[in-house]
């Protein structure tokens, strides 16, 4: 892999409304950090950069929603977010926010000098308007039925549901999330990139120069641009914002998603004020993207073709993003609270960071999603970083401590054992490094742990404890190299595991060794003094894991409760019709599918009156062997039709749940068959 002069590795910018979650981390932060860390301890010039986004709708929403000032949300969540990811490691060179006045003034040059080159092309358009509000809405100030699942709660910007993209246009029902009213189609003036403008240049830059990039990402993007790239507004009827920087712009503000990737620009200036361009405007830069996979258009489509515009800035040379990250099967939900948050997890288990950052990205979602689950956490703490990575460095450290006084021992003869043993860290550092360089972190992690196995292995065929009382040299000469083993495993560990690696280059008196000795034999010399060994990890109870699901459970039951919405009533009817509806409780006799169809069920069911065949649609809800004894309310005198051949003489009663899961409607307690239901 071609290396670079200097490196600027920036990672997406969290909306300053919220916490940081899991999602969040496994996507976006913790590949991220591997990464930089990884560039600094090969001696290259890197600058890892972060920063809250502080404007766009969802901030206002917030501010809305509490009844304060958006400055107070971000303001707020600024400092929730920052202190949280310095507790966890992430190790920004700077993060910053923008609201900053360097970021207002490099967002609006940017805009100006685009402005002044005529890139943007200003239309008057048709927009929704609050007549209640009495203002333009933002897309997510929208909220309609999505035309793709029928969510009944998607935004005018996206569905959260289905992911689709949408414009507000496309919603059936729209409603104005300010005021509940129907909005109406108002005029306003807005500034637009025309994307198509740039199409011939991104197709040759992404889909034949780009070939290299994770094969979601150069999807994604070969979609879009063959679906036809259309103009983007850069401009929005908002009052929170950075006001649009020319005449005749009076309260608007630059698009969110305009001014927030420059805040990666902004925020270099921030910390390196007169070498700042050399990161961003010189040949010799790598600048890699670290986004999650609903950033992708904007990273590989959108701000490519801003800097391609404003004409001398250096093109991102990777965009590796990561596709999402779903906890216990459902999918996180900022809105649902249904997310494992940052902060929240330091406090609950302090001293497990590593734990987390290992779980996150030994199941990181690179290519697919995949899914967060408290057992897998557990399972892999104590069965892996426990049992293997732990336990090797506990009884070389133990041993070598009961055997020569907690000194390095000096060896004597190796065997072809030895050597091959040695030999195969050199081969591990060499898989880790082709991984971390080609953005496949998992695979990365995978490759360090054999380390770990290797020395387990290691010392069980050998078998020092055995072997002390009758030769002692041959003890001296397998500790010394499972001291080896555990001083690269914290070297090498490092980037993935920082604060376990502290904790054994502690517990090691490493002095600091540089990442190229990685593989040798001779990196703790012959009478090297240790500190007295310290557990590295341990096991995490069925208790903690068990809390964790028990909120989790609460979490679902109230989501469940707030989700489950009445649909509206039906016109009404004379009392006289109704009561002509005839509804007695029976009971399941028997249960089939009917064949060649997906959703019908056959039952036979005893009304008190008769035994008679009901067809009704809810195989995909239940099984034949979970109905027969159910008992049920029957309306009996439905006129008969035939349903995929077979006749159907009544229907039974059913009610939705929260989930979309169909329930039986019953009597409180178990009356005779036949009983009159008014």
């Amino acid at each position: 892999m071609k290396e670079y002069k200097r490196y600027m590795v920036t990672s997406a910018l969290p909306y300053a409304n919220g916490p940081v979650h899991i999602g969040h981390l496994a996507g976006v932060y913790v590949p991220a950090d591997i990464y930089a860390r990884y560039l600094r301890l090969r001696g290259r010039d890197v600058v890892f950069v972060g920063g809250s986004d502080e404007h766009g709708v969802p901030i206002t929403i917030k501010a809305r929603k509490e009844g304060v000032s958006p400055k107070e949300i971000v303001d707020r969540y600024h400092a929730l977010i920052k202190e949280s990811f310095e507790r966890f490691g992430i190790s920004f060179d700077v993060y910053s926010r923008t609201t900053s006045a360097i970021h207002h003034q490099t967002a609006s040059d940017f805009f100006k000098t685009l402005y002044e080159k005529g890139c943007f092309v200003e239309k008057e358009t048709e927009q929704y308007y609050d007549e209640e509000a009495q203002q333009f809405l933002a897309d997510r100030y929208i909220t309609g039925v999505c035309p793709y699942c029928r969510n009944e709660r998607a935004y005018g910007d996206q569905c959260e549901q289905c992911g689709t993209s949408l414009n507000p246009i496309d919603l059936i029902n729209p409603r104005s999330a300010l005021s509940g009213s129907v909005p109406v189609m108002r005029a306003t003036k807005h500034w637009y990139l025309p994307l198509e403008n740039y199409d011939s240049f991104l197709r040759k830059w992404i889909l034949e120069e780009h070939k290299e990039w994770k094969p979601n990402v150069y999807g994604q993007c070969k979609s879009w641009l063959d679906l036809g790239l259309q103009p983007r507004a850069v401009t929005r009827d908002l009052d929170w914002g950075i006001p649009v920087p020319i005449e005749g712009a009076e309260g608007k503000v630059l698009y969110v998603w305009f001014d927030a990737p420059i805040g990666y620009i902004s925020n270099t200036r921030e910390l390196l004020p007169d070498t700042w361009q050399d990161y961003w405007k010189s040949d010799d830069s790598c600048i890699v993207h670290f986004i999650g996979k609903d950033n992708i258009v904007f990273h590989c489509i959108i701000f490519p073709a801003m800097l391609k515009a404003e004409g001398s800035y250096v093109l991102p040379r990777n965009v590796p993003a990561n596709e999402f990250l779903n906890l216990e099967n459902d999918k996180i939900s900022t809105t649902r609270n249904w997310a494992v948050w940052l902060h929240e997890y330091l406090d609950d288990f302090p001293g497990k960071e590593d734990v987390l950052r290992y779980v996150l990205t030994a199941n990181a979602p690179e290519t697919k999603d995949n899914n967060f689950t408290w057992k897998d956490f557990q399972d892999r703490n104590n069965n892996e970083l426990v049992a293997i990575y732990g336990n090797f460095v506990n009884r070389t450290m133990v041993l070598t401590h009961r055997y020569f006084n907690g000194k390095t021992p000096e060896t004597s003869l190796w065997t072809d054992v030895d050597r091959e043993t040695m030999q195969e860290i050199a081969l591990i550092r060499e898989k880790v490094e082709n991984a971390l360089e080609n953005y496949r972190f998992r695979e990365a992690l995978k490759e360090a742990m054999s380390l770990a196995r290797l020395g387990n292995k290691y010392l069980a065929d050998a078998e020092p404890w055995k072997i002390i009382k009758t030769d002692e040299a041959r003890t001296r000469t397998i500790l010394n190299l499972a001291l080896q083993l555990t001083t690269n495993m914290a070297l090498l560990f490092e980037p993935f595991l920082p604060f376990s690696s502290a904790k054994l280059k502690n517990m090691l008196r490493l002095p600091d060794i540089p990442w190229e000795r990685i593989g040798e034999s001779d990196l703790l010399p012959a009478g090297h003094e240790l500190n007295k060994p310290v557990l590295l990890f341990e096991k995490v109870e069925d208790d903690a894991i068990e809390k964790q699901l028990q909120r989790l459970g609460s979490l679902k039951t109230t989501n469940a409760q707030q989700d489950c919405k009445a649909a509206p009533a039906k016109p009404d009817i004379l009392f006289d019709e109704f009561s002509t509806i005839d509804i007695r409780t029976g009971t399941i006799l028997e249960a089939a599918k009917v064949p060649k169809t997906d959703k019908l069920m056959k039952l036979l069911v005893d009304t008190g009156i008769d035994k008679r065949t009901i067809v009704s649609g809810i195989a995909p809800y239940f099984t034949p062997e979970e109905l027969p004894g159910k008992q049920v309310s029957v309306v009996v005198n439905l006129a008969p039709r035939t349903l995929k051949g077979v006749v159907s003489q009544g229907m039974l009663l059913l009610a939705e749940d929260a989930d979309g899961k169909l329930v039986f409607v019953v009597p409180e307690r178990a009356v005779a068959n036949g009983s009159t239901i008014s």
